[in-house]
């Protein structure tokens, strides 16, 4: 099939590289969101899919909004036959849902209808899921809600960050929208209508939701930082002081919620619970560093609370 493939960050780049390598779809053009400022410089910067894009000489759409009229007439030039969509990042108006036959075939993160929205594998591993997975639908104007032409399933590990977790979806969820895909071209795929119950949403996670709440119990507090990480990246008070905290280790030690107890090999921050282990902290404008060597270089007193 020739196709235009939508996608943005670094994990949608192993469904894009996948559809370049298959000998029965032709990835005519790619669109994805305009250049935006990174790192110190605040230079421009092209997103991961358009870069691969760029290197494989595939022609780049950056519309500021899908539904800009130049978009929609270069795309109707392009006559797709479908449109692979990964994390792409922009709202698809029905003007432009209308111009490939097959329609726009959507690969999320979760196993639909759970976890619907922009931060599907976060809200899995906040909520203590075991299993989550991919799975490949066709686009809707309802969020996320329309019929499901197939699933792959991963176990979520009691170490995964959010990180770890996406970056092993990326890559199955890549193989299954290319298989989806051929069976669309084929007709060997159908796609199956949600059901109604099961309906769970994941919105975007704000920097105020990793706020660590260590009255919390130690398990949440430990689910919470690994499915911040890498962003927004965990993040505590201690006296008016911010640090980001990377991910911990429950313990069966008992410290009052916040506590902070140095010892030779191990810090450890109590909790609604027990206390946890932290691992690594990170204070503002410095580099990520190990506990034991955060605490020697900060002024701990007796009594002194993460907050």
């Amino acid at each position: 099939m020739r196709v235009v493939f939508a996608g943005t960050p670094a994990p949608a780049v192993p469904a894009l590289q996948a559809l370049i390598d298959s000998d029965r779809h032709e990835v005519a053009a790619v669109v994805t969101r305009p250049d935006a400022p990174a790192g110190r410089g605040r230079k421009l910067v092209r997103s991961p899919v358009g870069a691969l894009a760029d290197e494989r000489g595939i022609e780049v759409l950056t519309p500021a909004k899908a539904s800009d009229p130049e978009f929609l007439a270069r795309l109707r030039e392009i006559d797709p036959d479908c449109c692979p969509v990964v994390a792409y990042g922009a709202l698809l108006r029905d003007e432009a849902l209308a111009i490939p036959r097959h329609g726009w075939v959507n690969l999320h993160f979760s196993l639909l209808p759970a976890w619907r929205g922009a931060a599907p594998v976060q809200a899995a591993i906040r909520h203590g899921d075991e299993i989550t997975g991919a799975s490949t639908f066709r686009i809707v104007r309802e969020l996320d809600a329309g019929a499901v032409f197939g699933v792959v399933t991963e176990q979520i590990r009691a170490t995964d960050t959010a990180g770890e977790l996406l970056e092993r979806l990326s890559i199955s969820g890549a193989d299954l929208l290319s298989a989806t895909l051929d069976g669309i071209e084929d007709g060997s795929v159908r796609a199956e209508e949600q059901p109604a119950d099961g309906v769970s949403y994941a919105p975007k996670v704000t920097v105020e939701d990793a706020k660590v709440d260590f009255t919390a119990p130690a398990a949440a507090v430990d689910r919470l930082i690994r499915a911040v990480t890498p962003e927004p990246g965990a993040w505590a008070w201690l006296g008016e002081e911010r640090f980001k905290l990377g991910p911990v280790t429950v313990t069966d030690e008992q410290l009052q919620p916040g506590e902070i107890k140095t010892e030779k090999r191990r810090v450890l921050v109590g909790t609604g619970t027990t206390a946890v282990a932290l691992g690594q902290v990170q204070a503002a404008g410095k580099k990520r560093m190990a506990a034991t060597d955060w605490a020697r270089g900060t002024r701990i007193e007796q009594g002194d609370k993460l907050q």
